[in-house]
């Protein structure tokens, strides 16, 4: 831990955060409790942990806490997957049904219902870049748009825990059309979860297996898995939901949660439990060109490619959005293979640099990588949905305003 002021930053600024977490979030009761990791120029500057981790039995938060990351995981799923790029194993141009025969005969939805679908033929092949920037025609099930999302629904197609396993839901995915052909618009989806079975086709291990091996081992995130092991399920801490009311409730207990169990559905799209300090382990790989601490995970050109915008046409997600969900709500935003990626600043309307990488989860969770300012921010807590407050627009103001130094 550095001093703030060793890499540019304002001790008395960054205080700011915690007493502004404690007077209007944590102290008030609209979340549980909060963690903020700031790192800077080589060195963690500055460090939050503030309220419980557990309410029900008065738990404080301590700072290797395990949070659900759900769909944080997308990022790692999507570096697993462009190991096997460079491997020249699988190219971004291929067909998905390269490696899933079933998807060939994917049409996109017309009319009908589960059971009585009509459908038109793609104008394109779902591609594995469909995949990596949410362009494939997939959706999500709690969307609730249409008949595509009720069937997702009603087959438990985004379920955690899931009722399959990655083969099984390969098999009812392919059983349904897409939402529009792939290319064609932008929509969150299952995309990230077709990812991982593909990097357990593909290289020939359990996706498990292959993100801790060829990613949680090297990076030394010794805490993040698809489930807690028995020794640490302590660690766990609760998670919260809105109720109707406006009231925050318990929505999963640690002491009987789904994630102390080894999952069926490994998902690639938000399966992973991780804490403050692994995470920002992966965020200093990013910042640091692909490796970290000795480990090369993927190449610097690689990583460059995946923070570019990779959306048809340079579109923002706004412009090419089918659903009014995602993880990122800013104008000046596109998507690039695993992430959203600031394309336009001043459209934004929020403070940071142009390139920066960033995600979120579904439990309030995020993170941002910033390449120009040598910056990377973990935030974690644990409260349904993630729409419920401004706390990431709120935080990057708060962290930017801590600069003495910008590049």
């Amino acid at each position: 831990m550095s001093t703030p002021e060793a890499v540019g930053l304002s001790s008395d600024r960054l205080k700011r955060i915690d007493a502004f977490l404690q007077a209007k979030y944590v102290g008030p009761g609209l979340l549980p409790g909060a963690q903020l990791q700031v790192w800077r120029r080589g060195q963690l500057a500055h460090e939050t942990v503030l309220g419980l981790a557990d309410r029900e039995r008065g738990a404080p938060l301590k700072a290797d806490a395990l949070y659900r990351i759900y769909s944080m995981t997308k990022p790692i799923t999507s570096i697993a997957f462009m190991m096997l790029v460079e491997e020249g194993r699988v190219a971004l141009e291929d067909p998905v049904h390269r490696f899933i025969p079933a998807f060939r005969d994917l049409g996109v939805f017309a009319a009908g219902s589960l059971g009585m679908f009509q459908t038109r033929p793609l104008s394109e092949p779902m591609r594995m870049i469909d995949l990596l920037r949410h362009t494939a025609g997939l959706t999500y099930g709690f969307q609730q748009r249409g008949n595509i999302d009720a069937a997702y629904r009603k087959l438990h197609l985004d379920d955690l825990p899931g009722p399959r396993d990655l083969d099984g839901f390969i098999a009812e995915l392919a059983k349904l059309p897409l939402e529009f052909s792939p290319g064609e618009a932008w929509n969150y989806s299952v995309c990230t979860d077709v990812l991982g079975y593909l990097v357990q086709v593909i290289s020939g291990q359990p996706f498990d297996q292959f993100l801790k091996d060829r990613i949680f081992e090297p990076l030394k995130m010794a805490d993040t898995g698809f489930f807690v092991p028995e020794a640490d399920q302590g660690r766990l801490a609760a998670c919260y939901s809105l109720d109707p009311k406006g009231k925050v409730v318990l929505q999963d207990d640690p002491a009987q949660s789904p994630f102390l169990k080894d999952p069926l559905f490994k998902s690639g799209g938000g399966g992973l439990v991780s804490t403050a300090a692994d995470y920002m382990r992966f965020c200093r790989m990013i910042l640091n060109g692909g490796q970290l601490d000795g480990a090369r995970i993927v190449s610097p050109k690689t990583l460059r490619a995946m923070m570019l915008n990779h959306l048809p046409g340079g579109k923002e997600l706004t412009e090419m959005s089918k659903s009014l969900f995602s993880e990122s709500v800013y104008d000046g935003v596109g998507f690039g293979l695993g992430f959203a990626v600031t394309t336009d600043l001043a459209r934004t309307r929020t403070i940071g640099s142009l390139g920066e990488a960033f995600w979120g989860g579904m439990a309030s969770t995020a993170f941002w990588v910033d390449p120009v300012e040598d910056l990377a921010v973990v935030f974690m807590t644990q409260l349904m949905p993630s729409s419920v407050y401004p706390i990431r627009r709120e935080l990057r103001t708060l962290v930017y305003a801590a600069f003495e130094e910008a590049a």
